[in-house]
């Protein structure tokens, strides 16, 4: 792979990496993820697509947050990457397939979208009214208990969690932190890192929270993927954009998580390559032609 970057509509850096060959596409990670968290889907696609990769802001290559960062600033960021790329197909996953949705609300060359459980929520409030409290953990510098918040606020702890104390769990996480730091490379985008950014993940999830109708309009054609053994409270948004997208396939798959479209890691410890690849051939039908509209 080789690095690039753009400049973003308010200077910020986005910084991408780049493989492949063929027509341009553009993905986009998930929460607690960066840019290389797809790169087996991205060397799945390579000998078709000349795959871009770019890290969301405070992540990796590209520049840190800033206080009034929202849905508005995602889109510039990913408008940037399409711009630079001359891309009109774009994948992506949880909240970064939202941003892609949206994105393709306001982006006219974006033609074609394929995301995996988008994180568009249908009960906002359930989902999002944690974000006060991790704000306060992370801002006294607990961040392990900040995490605990966040995954228990989004529905994402395993149901044996909920029988041990709080304590406890972030005691675990922080030695699971603490592990992962020393066996990092000093470049390494470890969960450590990666906890401020849940924060401006809620953001822009509250932000989009019950607007299914906002997508009626959306020109793009769109594969909206997931699996059965993902978030549940993500399928009824899917369910719902089914129904009400104007162009859209909808494409299930049996006994495949939340991340099965990432590389197995410590935030992914269940990913599975053999599924990386179900995944990444649904993505290369669905890309495989594109009419570039006027």
């Amino acid at each position: 792979m080789t690095t690039g970057s753009v400049t973003s509509a308010d200077g910020t850096t986005i910084g991408y990496w780049k493989t492949g060959r063929g027509p341009a596409v553009v993905l986009l990670h998930g929460s607690m993820e960066s840019a290389r968290s797809h790169t087996l889907l991205a060397r799945a696609l390579a000998d078709d697509f000349t795959v871009y990769l770019p890290d969301r802001r405070g992540r990796g290559l590209s520049g840190p947050h800033r206080p009034d960062h929202g849905i508005r600033t995602e889109v510039e960021d990913l408008a940037a990457v399409v711009e630079a790329a001359g891309a009109h197909l774009v994948f992506g996953v949880s909240a970064g397939g939202l941003v892609t949705l949206e994105a393709a609300r306001q982006i006219p060359a974006i033609q074609k979208v394929a995301v995996y459980e988008p994180a568009l929520l249908t009960d906002g409030t359930r989902h999002t009214s944690w974000l006060s409290r991790f704000d306060e953990e992370l801002a006294r510098g607990d961040v392990a208990a900040a995490m605990i918040t966040s995954m228990f606020g989004l529905d994402l702890a395993p149901p044996i969690f909920k029988v041990f104390p709080r304590r406890l769990l972030a005691a675990l996480t922080t030695m699971l932190m603490n592990k992962e730091d020393r066996a990092a490379a000093p470049d390494a985008i470890t969960m450590r890192k990666l906890a401020p950014t849940i924060h401006y993940e809620g953001v822009i999830l509250a932000e989009l929270a019950d607007s299914v109708d906002a997508f009626r309009d959306l020109r793009a054609e769109v594969l909206l993927m997931g699996g059965s053994k993902g978030l549940a409270f993500l399928e009824p948004a899917r369910d719902a954009l089914a129904a009400r997208l104007p162009h859209s396939r909808r494409v299930e798959f049996p006994g495949f998580d939340h991340g099965a479209s990432s590389d197995p890691s410590n935030t992914n410890q269940d990913g599975k390559p053999e599924n990386v690849e179900r995944i990444a051939g649904e993505i290369r039908t669905f890309f495989a032609s594109v009419r570039v509209r006027p």
